[in-house]
């Protein structure tokens, strides 16, 4: 399609009072005005030959996209004009789905041997199947008074996952050779309770690791040496209800809980242990069970890529039941979960009570810091008042709930949305430490 740009319209609108001046004045001038249009369509002819040819404008093969959400992720197609004359410049628009989140629709780029290169960002806010429907590519000539424009039909498919690029780069940091997890290192020798080996006591050592019968018979002091235990069995229990499918830190719930599950599973497969998904809302949904070795990290991934968004709410009792039925033999349960009303929270407490009683219970806490900015946030508007006293509610039935939950013995990691994965390793290193496993 060829259609006259801004400036040839107001550049056939600035004469017409020229023309109609002249007309008035002279019975001749009156020819002035077709005179004037008819000027204007020639040079409209003229910018239009000498810009670059539709026909021979081609679209190259569109790169894959891989958009993870809560991830900057950028897509680029590559145009590329043939025979006959090359504009300067070009513009581009992308129709998308608006589950990839596409910051800006047009995107601009200079003509380069005959391509142009146009780049697209996305930032997806939800998981799913999503599609790249169409691309309109226009460029004007070189007098600017005539736009030229092509329409390529994508069909391009890109499903949004999860963020398993942020995952790999924890990861990497904290199993880095002599790197720390957060604030703890990596715990082998020396700090479990599994007897590993005898050797010479040394100045330091705790007096408590003696062997005072090993010692006596070899007639020299001897110690204990330990090593942390392996083949604990880890499972990630999620809530994927629908208060889980709300967003926190720019991102669902359920998201931020998946990518700290992974991280998690990736430390108790490296470390030894086993790790096991169950996910569930108003009844379980999915259960894999505990598996060992980190080639069984990538199976744990595609698990957690079924973990879908849901809309209903969640059955404490039914799906920690369910949980608690399956689980054979004493298990770290690592519960990824948030609650609004004070009801639900009962529920929960009486569940988790009932699990605890055969395991041990981490109990994950997302803070959210937008709801803790209302109640920081200086009062301008009747509205900001309402605000702050509804969110101060709701922390203090949070904070209420996660004090019961201390003084019945469960473990809590409370840490920001972005920050829960190396807390909640820490954590983890934490109960191996003191021998809770």
């Amino acid at each position: 399609m060829i259609y006259p740009t801004r400036r040839a319209v107001v550049a056939l609108a600035a004469g017409l009072p020229v023309t109609l001046l002249a007309g008035v004045m002279t019975p001749a001038g009156w020819l002035i005005a077709p005179a004037w249009i008819a000027g204007i369509v020639i040079l409209l002819a003229l910018d239009a030959l000498m810009s670059g040819s539709r026909t021979h404008l081609i679209l190259e093969t569109p790169e894959p996209l891989f958009p993870a959400v809560a991830r900057r992720t950028e897509g680029g197609f590559t145009a590329r004009f043939g025979r006959g004359p090359v504009p300067a410049c070009a513009e581009a628009a992308l129709a998308a789905d608006r589950r990839l989140g596409l910051t800006d629709p047009v995107s601009r780029a200079a003509v380069h041997d005959g391509m142009a290169r146009f780049t697209f960002s996305f930032t997806p806010l939800r998981r799913g199947a999503a599609m790249l429907q169409r691309l309109w590519v226009r460029w004007s000539g070189p007098m600017g008074l005539v736009w030229k424009h092509k329409v390529f039909e994508l069909g391009q498919s890109a499903a949004v996952t999860t963020d398993l690029q942020s995952v790999r780069e924890d990861a990497v940091m904290l199993f880095a050779r002599d790197a720390m997890f957060g604030a703890k290192t990596q715990i082998e020798l020396g700090e479990g309770a599994e007897f590993q080996a005898l050797r010479d006591f040394q100045p330091g050592m705790d007096r408590r690791a003696i062997d005072w019968k090993q010692s006596a018979r070899h007639s020299a002091l001897l110690a204990k040496e330990f090593r942390t235990e392996r083949n604990h069995h880890v499972i990630m229990a999620l809530d994927c209800g629908r208060v889980m499918s709300e967003p926190v830190g720019g991102a669902p719930r359920i998201d931020r809980a998946i990518n700290a599950a992974l991280l998690l599973a990736y430390a108790c497969l490296r470390s030894g242990d086993r790790a096991g998904f169950f996910a569930f809302d108003s009844r379980p949904r999915l259960s894999a069970g505990a598996a060992a070795g980190l080639e069984a990290f990538r199976s744990l991934q595609l698990v957690a890529g079924r973990i879908d968004y849901s809309t209903h709410e969640t059955n404490y009792t039914l799906g920690l039941a369910s949980l608690g039925g399956e689980l054979k033999r004493r298990s770290l349960v690592v519960v990824f979960t948030d609650f609004t009303d004070s009801i639900a929270a009962e529920l929960m407490v009486e569940s988790l009570g009932r699990l605890m009683r055969r395991h041990l219970i981490l109990f994950v806490v997302l803070r959210d810091e937008e709801l803790e900015g209302l109640t920081e946030a200086e009062p301008r508007e009747t509205e900001d008042v309402a605000r702050a006293v509804v969110a101060a509610g709701l922390l203090r039935e949070r904070d209420t709930v996660v004090v019961r939950l201390r003084r019945m013995g469960i473990q809590i990691v409370e840490a920001p949305a972005d920050r829960i994965g190396p807390a909640l390793i820490n954590a983890y290193l934490d109960l191996k430490r003191r021998d809770l496993l």
